[in-house]
């Protein structure tokens, strides 16, 4: 398995293009299935997912293809179309799950494996299989696969009112999809309201979809009888870019994140800020300007995961690694999956002073990291071992970067061109 060896001690400087948001562009892939036209999306990452997903797509039958330099794919889901998503294929894709949805609209049949993905705590599928069923689907759970498909005599799922009992990003992805395609109104309460979800609505609105609300708690979908093809661009990734906020953060620098949106991140940069941090809004991007931890003039902060707009959990870990270099306590509540302190111990191993009770973790600030080898356990675990690394005296190996080339596009090249001293080893 590849590693990441890092050697710390450098302060950032240049320019970084963000990516096309994983979160999106999963997605807008499984859109591609609602239409037999064409679909054609730009500025989609360079991702393991996306990999894994394409192949998905290959089993079914749909037709893929990469083109141009903008990170441009095309899908055909043309009929005849295999509407099942294998265990073989979807086990490490928690995303793989969106299939259900845009397979049971458009030909009333599916067969999904139950997904995989990060062990970073539970995330039931059965806000999905509840809304789909209160749209008239017949679902059953059996050997591991959500078979689903419509009762006799009907051709179409029908509208319906749908309150999930928390909210879900992908559940309310799903069910906005299935909806599109779905007889008269759907009226989604408890929505998801990530940016993600805004642009997949967006580009469903391109197919010729019915949609409003999206960017808040309720969502409203009129159905239509057939979506037709589109071109559309996958929006910057949030998260890619709030991770190089906080690696320049701790590392020190001037770096312009082209593409990023500020607007998205507003939870973490109005952190960033009271941590010490310069960042700007600017034409093109975000402008993040820091001291650096080590100079002692950052203050730690203390916050608390939440649904967006909040505090994303998928940026706790890598605020957590800036927390520990900072001066000063700080407390660190994540309220979203159960066992998302895995980076902790890793941390611990570079010199991290971090105290768990619960929910919450005690951060004692500035310390002095020293290298070790450390090993990754999530995707966003992953990223928070190599904002330490580019902090710490001497060298750094993070095994198990496998995770990490799931939801980011090249990040030690993108570190390199800034500055780094980072390298990926076989």
């Amino acid at each position: 398995m590849d590693k990441f060896l890092v050697r710390g001690g450098h302060q950032l400087y240049g320019e970084v293009v963000i990516s096309g948001a994983k979160n999106a562009a999963l997605p807008e892939m499984c859109a591609a299935l609602l239409t037999d036209e064409p679909v054609n999306l730009l500025n989609v990452p360079r991702l393991q997912d996306v990999a894994t997903m394409r192949r998905l797509f290959d089993s079914m039958g749909v037709r893929t293809e990469t083109h141009g330099e903008r990170g441009g794919m095309s899908f055909r889901a043309a009929k005849p179309v295999s509407p099942e998503a294998p265990y073989e294929l979807v086990k490490t894709m928690r995303a793989s799950v969106l299939v259900l949805g845009p397979l049971l609209a458009r030909f009333g049949v599916a067969t999904v494996s139950l997904p995989g993905g990060c062990g970073i705590g539970s995330r039931p599928v059965d806000q999905h299989i509840k809304g789909l069923q209160a749209m008239g689907a017949e679902i059953v759970v059996e050997h591991g696969y959500m078979i689903a498909k419509l009762p006799p005599g009907r051709t179409r799922l029908q509208g319906a009112r749908i309150t999930t009992d928390m909210v879900t990003v992908t559940g309310t992805e799903n069910l906005m999809m299935a909806a599109t395609l779905a007889e008269g109104e759907t009226v989604l309460e408890n929505a998801a309201q990530e940016p993600e979800i805004a642009d997949l609505a967006g580009m469903l609105i391109k197919m010729g979809a019915r949609i409003d609300g999206h960017g808040g708690s309720r969502i409203r979908i009129q159905g239509v009888d057939r979506l037709r093809g589109c071109t559309h661009q996958v929006v910057a990734d949030r998260i890619e870019a709030g991770t190089f906020l906080c690696a320049v953060a701790a590392s020190g620098g001037d770096v312009l994140l082209l593409h990023a949106r500020a607007d998205h991140l507003d939870a973490v940069i109005d952190k960033l800020r009271e941590a010490g941090v310069g960042v700007t809004a600017v034409d093109g991007g975000i402008r993040v300007q820091s001291p650096g931890g080590e100079s002692g003039r950052l203050k730690a902060q203390s916050f608390r995961t939440t649904e967006y707009p909040g505090f994303p959990t998928d940026m706790q870990a890598q605020f957590m690694a800036l927390n520990c270099i900072a001066q000063g306590p700080s407390l660190v509540t994540e309220t979203i999956f159960e066992n998302r302190f895995q980076h902790v111990n890793e941390l611990i191993r570079l010199g991290a002073n971090i105290q768990i009770d619960g929910k919450v973790a005690m951060v004692e600030g500035g310390q002095k990291f020293s290298g070790a080898t450390v090993m990754a356990t999530d995707l966003r675990a992953s990223a928070s071992l190599v904002i330490a690394g580019l902090v710490t005296e001497g060298e750094t190996r993070v095994d198990r970067i496998y995770h990490l080339d799931r939801g980011y596009d090249q990040m030690e090249i993108k570190l390199r061109g800034i500055g780094a001293d980072i390298e990926r080893v076989k």
